[in-house]
This record gives C-alpha cells, structure tokens and sequence, in this order.
C-alpha cells in the first residue's frame, strides 16, 4: 500500500508491488512509474520483476511471491508467468484492464507457460478506495 501511495503522490495510476523470496524477505518494492519514465511498460509490478531479475542475474523467479494492489493487466500477466513468480497475491480486481481474473485471462490460456498460484481480495477494500480517491479528484 505504501508503494501505492507513492505512486499516487508523484501523479501516477496508485498500484504498488513487493516481490517476496520464499523466506518472506523483501526483494524488490516500486509503484506505478509509466508517465514518471515516459515507458508505458513501467507498470509497478514490471519494475520489480525487472529489479529482482536484475539483483539475482536471472530472467525466472521461481519461489518468490509477488504482491500487487490491483489486478495485473495482461502485460504484467505475461511478465509474471515468463518470470515463473510462484504466487501472485492482489487486492482489487480491475474489470476494465485486469487480465487474471477479467477480461482475456492470461493463466487460463493453454499458450501460458507457467501458471502461478492466484489470491484475490488482499486488502481489497483499501487498494479499491485507494484508487477510487484518486481518480475522483482528476475527474
């Protein structure tokens, strides 16, 4: 929720990512940086895959876990099935862009290499009112 709020503070879409080694060790933190960086792929949870793939020197994370306020898109969805993420754990769905659980699905898809465990609802209430504030306000 912090990376969120941090993302929301520098004007960005608030959804913040911790990827977690099994040991439950925090290895990578960031929020949404997309207009920060002028790259639409910095979305929070493709800068800390980026970050940890780059800090173990390897393009799969197998065992570690990754939490996200929001559903991931179908970008961020491909991202955490090529990385191998063991575990994704998110708070609100997004029925307009997510791609887990809403629109195309990525992990049901027989073309998925690697399906990982999914939990929904994670501080949902928070994470959608997070987002709910902050879009309220630039309407």
């Amino acid at each position: 929720m912090d990376q969120a709020r941090m993302a929301a503070d520098r004007g960005e879409t608030p959804v913040g990512a911790v990827i977690v080694g099994a040991d439950g060790k925090v290895l990578a933190k960031n929020g949404n940086r997309t207009r920060e960086l002028s790259d639409p792929t910095a979305h929070a949870e493709i800068m800390t895959i980026r970050e940890v793939c780059a800090s173990l020197g390897s393009e799969r994370l197998p065992g570690l876990d990754l939490y996200v306020t929001l559903e991931p898109c179908p970008m961020c969805a491909m991202a955490i099935s090529s990385a191998r993420i063991r575990r994704v754990y998110y708070g609100a769905s997004d029925p307009k862009s997510g791609g887990i659980e809403q629109g195309p699905r990525i992990f049901s898809h027989k073309q998925c290499h690697h399906k990982p465990e999914v939990y929904g609802g994670i501080n949902e209430a928070e994470s959608g009112e997070l987002l709910r504030d902050f879009f309220e306000t630039r309407r």
